[in-house]
């Protein structure tokens, strides 16, 4: 544009306004890997810990005595726990047989009697421990389970000798100590023992054998459902639940009667041998009151299944003593001739192993489990039993 003063230039437009583009959103925190990483750094501590806590307790262990240390290498895994503290070197090992008498697995495939043989192995293996005392709360069990125990006390109390007749290995006392209930089985494993000591109310005895079957052959005939059976041999089915009664011989009925009765006889054999060698063994002690009671010339009146109380299993020798626990603790150091000891157990061994194994059962099939409140006992068809059914529950 021109004007008197000459050319004048057009006024600068101003800049366009500068937008600034919108703030980049904040990255979202991603919740779930803080959390696992969390639990893992946790799990790793527990685990860190666990490992540390397993080694101190061994070390520590491995300098104080180095048999109640290690573990075999077959069976279950226990370590050995402090119950009583008495600040003495000699030890008392408790064992505890709770619960029916099964040869069935646990969740690690050992069964009661593996567990009982391995601690009584331990015991073995401690020079310190004295005596054991075998705490029972049982209402029996199977046949062949309860006779194993037996044989693994006797034979821990035996004294045994070596190879060129020399004497070897030295047998240790067993004391018993009964609870509320060491009926049938129960009693079967006590019989062995050094010592049996009961409480007034304990529920014992139960001497006898029971071999549970159920027929349902009425019911199938209800419904319509016939059963089709091939055998090789007229006694093929025996116990067959699906037949009727008039359809059993009365061949198979007395064979049955037979087995029961040899059973039977079993029983009395051990309670009768077990209580004159306990007997014969405490007539040698010096103090008169460790001399135990001998059977009554009765007692095997009282052997026809029958449950009877402490206080009568005390008066036809089927007790030694009436008392408790610590009544038997006693009873054991003087039988061992020590005069102080120290209480241990010995506990399954929970280590990282089975720590990490739980994570490898994860696909396995799991039994569901109904908590009534009491333990029904699994009475499997066909098996021999030393229990008392009406007192399992």
């Amino acid at each position: 544009m021109e004007t008197p003063f000459g050319f004048i230039p057009p006024p600068l437009l101003p800049p366009p306004p500068i937008i600034a583009p919108p703030p980049a959103p904040k990255p979202r925190r991603s919740w779930g890997w803080i959390i696992t990483s969390i639990v893992l750094a946790l799990l790793l501590v527990v685990c860190v810990f666990v490992i540390f806590a397993e080694l101190t307790f061994h070390s520590i262990n491995f300098n104080h005595n180095f048999k109640t240390t290690t573990a075999r290498m077959v069976g279950p895994k226990l370590d050995e726990w402090l119950i009583e503290d008495n600040d003495s070197r000699n030890k008392i090992a408790v064992i505890t047989v709770d619960g029916i008498i099964s040869s069935q697995g646990n969740g690690q495939g050992y069964n009661l009697v593996d567990v009982v043989k391995a601690q009584l192995a331990r015991a073995d293996d401690d020079d310190r421990v004295k005596a054991v005392v075998l705490k029972i709360d049982s209402p029996g069990g199977e046949v062949l389970a309860s006779d194993q125990i037996y044989k693994a006390i006797e034979k821990f109390q035996r004294d045994e000798k070596d190879e060129h007749g020399k004497p070897g290995r030295k047998g240790k006392p067993v004391i018993c100590s009964m609870g509320n209930l060491a009926a049938s089985g129960g009693y079967y494993i006590s019989a062995p023992c050094r010592w049996i000591v009961a409480d007034e109310l304990t529920l014992t005895a139960s001497i006898g054998v029971i071999m549970h079957g159920i027929n349902y052959r009425g019911l199938m005939d209800k419904i319509g459902v016939l059963p089709m059976t091939f055998k090789s041999g007229k006694f093929k089915d025996m116990l067959s639940p699906d037949r009727a009664l008039e359809e059993i011989p009365p061949e198979e009925r007395e064979m049955m009667q037979a087995l029961i009765d040899e059973t039977y006889q079993k029983f009395k054999g051990i309670v009768g041998n077990g209580r004159t060698n306990a007997y014969a063994l405490n007539k040698s002690e010096t103090k008169e009151e460790n001399r135990g009671r001998p059977l009554a010339d009765n007692w095997a009146d009282y052997a026809d299944g029958r449950v009877v109380s402490g206080t009568q299993a005390f008066n036809i020798g089927l007790v030694d003593q009436l008392g408790d626990f610590d009544d038997a603790v006693d009873r054991a150091m003087e039988i061992a001739h020590v005069k102080d000891a120290n209480l241990v157990e010995y506990q399954a061994r929970y280590d990282i192993a089975n720590f990490l194994s739980m994570f490898g059962q994860s696909g396995q099939a799991k039994d569901i489990k109904l908590d009534l409140g009491v333990e029904i006992p699994k009475l499997r068809p066909g098996c021999l039993y030393y229990i008392a059914p009406n007192f399992a529950f």
